[in-house]
């Protein structure tokens, strides 16, 4: 099953547990996206979070959250990625990710993300990735979701 869906943004940040940076382009390589805090040999080398998870969170927040505020590499729109498992595939431009993570422990009062925004969603409907093909991506590019044999 291929289900096509939007990338909204892309975002970096130098050092763990803090907000993400919105850019023009990622480039995506063997460790994840380059200079990016979380790149390295581990399953979670990239962090994606949908743009519909975003806002029904602001909406409890009575605030407006920003790409990147909640840590997350990229921001997709059109689909439900908390709910995709382990092994089935994102492919985004030219590159491959595959789903490794589905939400994390949250660090609470040591992450930056918490103290500034006071709760995450991280935890729950975020997803993580490692990288199977590594290229470019940017927002709009041509993104399709691949569901595993």
């Amino acid at each position: 099953m291929k289900t096509k869906f939007e990338i909204l943004s892309v975002n970096v940040s130098e050092k763990k547990g803090t907000i993400k940076v919105p850019k023009a382009e990622i480039v995506l390589n063997n460790q994840g996206v380059e200079n990016d805090a979380h790149s390295g040999d581990w399953h979670r080398q990239i962090s994606l979070l949908a743009d519909e998870s975003v806002r029904r969170f602001e909406k409890q927040l009575d605030r407006r959250i920003e790409y990147g505020e909640f840590a997350e590499n990229i921001t997709t729109k059109g689909i439900v990625l908390h709910d995709k498992v382990p092994g089935d595939r994102l492919l985004i431009g030219d590159t491959i990710m595959e789903i490794t993570q589905i939400g994390k422990k949250c660090h609470g009062d040591s992450c930056q993300i918490y103290q500034l925004v006071g709760n995450c969603v991280m935890p729950k409907e975020g997803i993580f990735a490692k990288v199977i093909k590594g290229g470019t991506i940017k927002p709009g590019d041509s993104s399709v979701f691949e569901k595993a044999n």
